[in-house]
């Protein structure tokens, strides 16, 4: 049975089609090697270049909206990946997800947020997509995105 591929056919049976790497906001890299480690920067909820999901959750937006930006968020980070390694197969694990979550005062449903980009990989990629993660709700986040998303990658 040929393995390749089969990570980005689980992600077009859940319709998810992946779409050029987003590019960086600022004076950075989008991501960086130390074999076999893969240290991706954080990225916003936004498709073709355009904010999705703006605001602060738990205010503006519902926790259930902050799960849909977290699990686009994750689809961004793999855009990149597909980008870097050609194969999402190449992935031997999801080490680590911070995610941090434009909230409202007092909002604490950050973990169900958050579950939006931790259900995705874990959807995507089996055992392989288990992590450790941080769930933190910050005052904003860059052009008002509702969520960021930073991995930490190995692979082979």
């Amino acid at each position: 049975m040929q393995i390749y591929g089969q990570v980005e056919a689980k992600l077009e049976e859940l319709n998810i089609l992946l779409d050029s790497p987003p590019k960086p906001s600022g004076n950075y890299l989008p991501y960086t090697m130390v074999p076999p480690l893969i240290y991706l920067s954080g990225v916003t909820p936004k498709v073709g270049g355009v904010l999705q999901y703006k605001g602060k959750v738990g205010q503006e937006l519902s926790k259930e909206e902050g799960y849909q930006a977290a699990r686009q968020c994750v689809i961004n980070q793999l855009s990149t990946l597909k980008a870097i390694l050609g194969d999402l197969n190449r992935v031997t694990s999801i080490i680590k997800m911070e995610g941090f979550i434009n909230a409202e005062a007092g909002f604490q449903d950050l973990p169900f947020v958050l579950n939006g980009a931790s259900d995705l990989l874990v959807e995507a990629f089996g055992d392989k997509g288990l992590h450790a993660r941080s769930a933190i709700g910050v005052a904003a986040l860059p052009g008002g995105a509702a969520v960021e998303v930073e991995l930490i990658v190995a692979y082979k």
